[in-house]
């Protein structure tokens, strides 16, 4: 199992992030550390943490960078976590043990909670989370087969799942990778949301965007099919 960060300009960030990767109860086989571009000291941190396999990818683009790190890890399964989120010691052993229990599941996906953000910022993306989600999940995914509710900054893919469907489609620019992603498994296999396997984040960008407007952006396009309708989440720009 390959765990998985790619990172553009997060040197504030990275540490905590890989430090709790190399916590894990089942330790993951290989963790890289994509380094898109960054124009500060991200590679240097990752570089100084015994253990992270850092991997210079020049070309700036998440999609980029992960299809670096798929065609880089050696795992059956890549473990993908944004660079400002946090893994609780138990992460990986849980999404080990979904995946092993569930062989049709060709993606596991969970959702997060906030490190920094307010009462209502964490209510509301609760509401999503709890309300919203699971029943967008079950008609989009299992009742019309359209597509899939997947959080791009904490997923789990099989490898030979993306080969079969290219891998990730580098013509995505940012916003819209986490909707593609599981619109094109869907045909070959079951996405699983799991909560039981969330990680913490940072709600850096939700106040710039607005927090019930940015809920229902994702949730309308989502349902609406609009492949930019990625998560309003917080990922390097």
């Amino acid at each position: 199992m390959s765990a998985i960060v790619c990172a553009y300009n997060e040197a504030r960030t990275v540490s905590a992030c890989l430090h709790s990767l190399l916590s894990q109860t089942r330790a993951p086989d290989e963790i890289l550390l994509i380094n898109n571009a960054s124009t500060d000291e991200t590679g240097e941190v990752a570089r100084a943490i015994p253990g992270i396999c850092v991997i210079d990818e020049p070309v700036k683009g998440l999609v980029v960078a992960r299809e670096r790190a798929r065609r880089e890890a050696f795992g059956d399964v890549l473990v993908y976590v944004d660079a400002d989120c946090r893994a609780p010691i138990f992460w990986i052993e849980r999404i080990e043990r979904r995946l092993e229990s569930r062989p049709a599941s060709v993606a596991i996906t969970g959702p997060y909670k906030f490190y920094d953000w307010d009462f209502t910022g964490r209510t509301l993306i609760r509401s999503y989370d709890c309300l919203v989600a699971p029943p967008t999940h079950l008609l989009v995914h299992y009742g019309f087969g359209l597509g899939a509710v997947l959080y791009g900054g904490n997923f789990a893919v099989r490898r030979e799942a993306l080969a079969r469907i290219g891998g990730f489609d580098r013509t995505v620019e940012f916003h819209g990778e986490d909707t593609n992603l599981g619109r094109r498994l869907t045909p070959i296999g079951t996405v699983e949301p799991a909560n039981d396997c969330w990680v913490w984040t940072s709600a850096r960008r939700y106040p710039r965007d607005g927090q019930a407007e940015g809920l229902w952006s994702l949730y309308s396009k989502l349902l609406a099919g609009d492949p930019a309708a990625s998560s309003r989440r917080l990922r390097s720009p």
